[in-house]
């Protein structure tokens, strides 16, 4: 009988998480080289066998968005070639999840054209954390697991915070209510939301209500994605201005393009949470961001796949 062996590869994307997951695990990441070609292909070399494993692939698919995506792609393609048991794309990070829908006539739904790309280079299972939207699990043929980060959030919270008694937890739109409601579950914590309208052509935002008690509150809002930074900005002013005596953010992914950080360290902010599913340089250097690691969470989840055991037993919250 053939022992089954786990092997974790990883790409470019973040090799710090690869890191921490690879020592959670107690195994080497496989040995490899990603790289380009001077005209900008990928090339891939993986230089160890892999036949018959059951292999990880670690690869987010943050900015540059396109680059990575087609690493996990190529990677996925050359472990199917090189005759591996099983590959389970682990994308902690899911980019183009935001293009989930046609909001408007002539546009593509994106997400659905990625999980389709994923699954015809050969993934078999995909681990992912707090997608945009959990329909885009719907978008694949393939088993998903989509985890979530409301419980690293409340125990960081419990850390960090001196009092847990005048919090409320707002959730800057509708779309993000659920889960703010998780983490407002978890701390025992009122909820607010506030009501976000965006302009027709999506690049500006204006806030008109806010539902819910925040005044002598301290706010924490919660999202799924940190991008340019303008809407948490523009909900914690508006916080403020309706009576909240400090507003702080947890968002499971920090993309931070373009001046994001800037913004945010210039901004009323007090905290900025993120997970460490996407690293940013400048991000890493602020005072004001913190990261969480996800690294234990992940690898946990990667040794319950391997084993065939449950997922939700492990996490309950799942």
């Amino acid at each position: 009988m053939i022992n089954r062996q786990l092997k974790l590869i990883a790409g470019n994307a973040n090799p710090q998480l690869a890191r921490e997951i690879s020592s959670e695990l107690a195994t080497e990441t496989c040995s490899g080289r990603v790289e380009k070609f001077a005209d900008g292909e990928i090339r891939v070399h993986i230089q160890e066998t892999v036949r018959g494993a059951d292999v990880f692939v670690l690869q987010p698919t943050c900015p540059p968005v396109n680059d990575n995506l087609m690493e996990l792609l190529i990677l996925i393609d050359a472990l199917r070639r090189a005759s591996a048991r099983k590959v389970i794309a682990v994308i902690p990070y899911f980019g183009y999840a935001r293009q989930d829908r046609k909001h408007t006539g002539r546009v593509p739904i994106s997400a659905r054209l990625v999980a389709n790309m994923i699954e015809t280079a050969g993934a078999d299972r995909v681990l992912t954390m707090d997608l945009h939207v959990g329909q885009i699990q719907g978008f694949f043929n393939i088993p998903v697991d989509n985890l979530r980060a409301d419980f690293i959030f409340a125990e960081y919270m419990r850390d960090v915070e001196a009092s847990m008694e005048d919090l409320v937890i707002v959730a800057p739109d509708t779309g993000a209510t659920n889960r703010a409601r998780l983490l407002a579950e978890r701390v025992d914590a009122p909820l607010a939301v506030l009501e976000k309208r965006r302009s027709q052509d999506s690049r500006s935002v204006k806030v008109f209500n806010v539902i819910g008690d925040v005044v002598g509150k301290r706010a924490v809002l919660v999202d799924d994605i940190i991008a340019s930074g303008g809407t948490l900005v523009k909900a914690g002013e508006i916080l403020l201005e309706t009576g909240a005596t400090e507003v702080s953010a947890y968002c499971a992914h920090g993309v931070f393009s373009g001046d994001a950080v800037r913004i945010l360290e210039e901004s009323p902010l007090k905290r900025v949470v993120v997970t460490n599913t996407i690293t940013n340089q400048c991000a890493l250097q602020s005072d004001k961001i913190d990261y969480v690691s996800v690294g234990a969470h992940l690898a946990k989840t990667i040794r319950q796949v391997f084993e065939d055991r449950s997922v939700s037993q492990l996490f309950p919250h799942y």
